[in-house]
C-alpha cells in the first residue's frame, strides 16, 4: 500500500495539521548579516522522509521581521502566500504579494523582509541535500551597503 500523507490546512489559523512551527534557525546568527527576527519555519515536505530529493517549507515573518542576509550554493524558489514583503536577491529588490514567485540563484545574497502590518508568509522549495548558508563577503557587504536600493537590507 502506498503511504499517503495529508496535512489539512486551517485557513483561519494559517497552519497545517500536524506541522509544528519552529524557530527559523537554531542559531540566532552572530556573524555579520546573519541575524534575523520575527521568523518561523514550518517544514511541510521533508526529504528523504517523503521519498523526494527536495523540501517544501513555509516561512512566516512577523511585521518588522526579517531573515538573515546569506548566500549558498543551492537554488530555491519562493512563492509568496500571504501578506506583503520585499526580497533582496543579488543586487535586485523585489516587491512580493500573495502568489508572486521569485527564484534565488546559487550564491546570490538574499534576505526577506516583512514590509506590512500583517504576517508575510511564503512557501520555499530547497534541495534536501544542501550546503550551509554563508554570510556575504566583505566586498558583497560593501557593494550592497553603497547601493541606495539595497542598503536598507544590510544590517
Amino acid at each position: 500500500m502506498t503511504r499517503i500523507r495529508h496535512a489539512a490546512f486551517d485557513a483561519d489559523a494559517f497552519e497545517w495539521e500536524g506541522v509544528t512551527a519552529r524557530a527559523y534557525k537554531d542559531d540566532p546568527g552572530s556573524a555579520r548579516g546573519m541575524a534575523w527576527q520575527g521568523l518561523t519555519r514550518h517544514t511541510l515536505v521533508r526529504a528523504p522522509e517523503a521519498g523526494v530529493s527536495f523540501e517544501v517549507r513555509y516561512f512566516e515573518i512577523a511585521p518588522g521581521g526579517f531573515s538573515s542576509l546569506e548566500k549558498h550554493e543551492h537554488v530555491h524558489v519562493v512563492v509568496a502566500a500571504r501578506g506583503s514583503g520585499r526580497a533582496l536577491v543579488g543586487d535586485t529588490v523585489v516587491e512580493l504579494a500573495a502568489m508572486d514567485i521569485v527564484e534565488t540563484p546559487p550564491w546570490a545574497p538574499h534576505r526577506w523582509i516583512n514590509t506590512g502590518d500583517e504576517p508575510f508568509g511564503f512557501l520555499c522549495t530547497v534541495e534536501g541535500e544542501r550546503d550551509k548558508p554563508q554570510p556575504v563577503s566583505d566586498a558583497e557587504w560593501e557593494a550592497l551597503l553603497s547601493d541606495p536600493r539595497t542598503a536598507p537590507f544590510v544590517h
